[in-house]
């Protein structure tokens, strides 16, 4: 089985303030989960809390760039010492956030990880925005988790986008965007960067849980990939407890088909969880809600069954950038890579976990063991009854 570790990272540097005087609550929501019992559900580890630095914007103006960015860039490389600790343990992290920005940290462990193993990683992004503002399409930047996607991909300034000289972290080849809404600001750059995307219209006409089984083979070349999900994908009429609701998103029980299935597989290396804000849940049922579907979304990494994370070897030269899926049609599947027992490289794998996953056991050459990340650094369809909205 593989065994899950929850990490919190609760900041919220990425926001701007909802009102002058006041600071964003999404840091709170690392906190909100647990309180529902979220790690004994899913039998997780507690890999502990990341504290983001202070939130302060002081005299930040437009035009100036990232608010807090070398405060964002400093913990955006801890987060990824810790996010590497994990998968060094042959752990499958659960990262709660905390705002979008969290996807620099886990941008940038998943770059050290291609590069120690010799492959590319690929990002799922699950989110109802695209996140995909840039100097290059705005006339100014300044929110960090509205530009994450586009600093994870290298555009931007280089203090965040470049983070350890890194730059691109996900190529925009290797990078699906699910469930942002038709009429996304940004889905004509997606579109002309080759980033593929499914809208939530195509989302429901393919249903989620092919939708996800088409997500992974859009990243076949990969030697694995990282799910990002804002909770604000949700349609705000079952779920508005987030800093930016916007209709037409899906409901929970699509939310919890998709994940089941974009985890289902070796190849998937870790989720996080963002943009979720207790101060909109007084009571505490969206947290609720959330902590439910996280889990039986999540069932299938902690099944009996499952198999260890295991990184596909490294795939041939990659193609011309693929056009954004806007219909329902998928797009024609590229062809598979050969069996493992085909290609010349052998696949890198980790070893079952046993008993005490902690024990520094002598993993091989070709596994995901105790320091490979160190050494890299150092160099169908949902219950309509349960959604609250029309699925039609």
């Amino acid at each position: 089985m593989r065994r899950i570790a929850v990490l919190d990272a609760p900041t919220n540097l990425g926001l701007r303030p909802p009102t002058v005087s006041s600071v964003p609550g999404c840091a709170k929501a690392p906190g909100a989960l647990r309180d529902h019992g979220l790690l004994a559900r899913l039998r997780a580890r507690d890999a502990g809390c990341l504290t983001p630095p202070r939130y302060d914007p002081g005299d930040w103006r437009p035009g100036d760039g990232v608010c807090h960015a070398p405060e964002i860039s400093a913990y955006s490389a801890a987060l990824a010492d810790r996010i590497g600790a994990i998968i060094d343990r042959g752990e499958f992290p659960l990262v709660l956030g905390g705002d979008c920005s969290v996807l620099l940290g886990s941008a940038l462990a998943m770059h050290r990880l291609g590069e120690a193993v010799g492959g590319r990683i690929g990002l799922v992004f699950v989110d109802g925005h695209s996140d995909f503002r840039h100097p290059g399409n705005a006339s100014y930047v300044g929110a960090a988790a509205g530009e994450d996607l586009a600093l994870v991909t290298g555009r931007g300034q280089p203090d965040l986008a470049a983070i350890e000289g890194r730059r691109p972290y996900f190529r925009d080849i290797d990078v699906v965007v699910l469930g942002i809404r038709a009429q996304d600001e940004y889905r004509l750059d997606l579109q002309a960067a080759g980033i593929t995307t499914r809208p939530v219209p195509a989302l429901r006409a393919e249903g989620a849980a092919r939708t996800a089984q088409w997500a992974h083979e859009q990243l076949v070349d990969c030697a694995g990939y990282w799910v990002h999900i804002d909770v604000d994908v949700l349609d705000p009429a079952v779920m508005p407890a987030v800093d930016a609701p916007d209709p037409g998103g899906i409901a929970f029980a699509e939310l919890e088909i998709l994940l089941a299935g974009l985890v289902d597989t070796p190849h998937c290396l870790g989720v996080e969880l963002t943009v979720f804000d207790p101060d909109y849940d007084p009571d505490g049922a969206y947290a609720a809600e959330i902590v439910n579907t996280v889990v039986a979304g999540l069932a299938p990494v902690a099944a009996p069954g499952a198999v260890p994370p295991r990184l596909l070897p490294a795939g041939p030269v990659a193609p011309a950038p693929r056009a954004a899926d806007s219909r329902p049609e998928p797009e024609p599947l590229p062809e598979p890579l050969p069996a493992p027992a085909a290609v010349p490289a052998p696949a890198v794998a980790v070893e079952p976990i046993g008993p005490d996953p902690t024990a520094d056991d002598d993993l091989g050459d070709d596994s995901l063991g105790p320091g490979l990340l160190r050494r890299a650094a150092t160099g169908d369809e949902p219950d309509p009854a349960r959604s609250g909205i029309d699925i039609a």
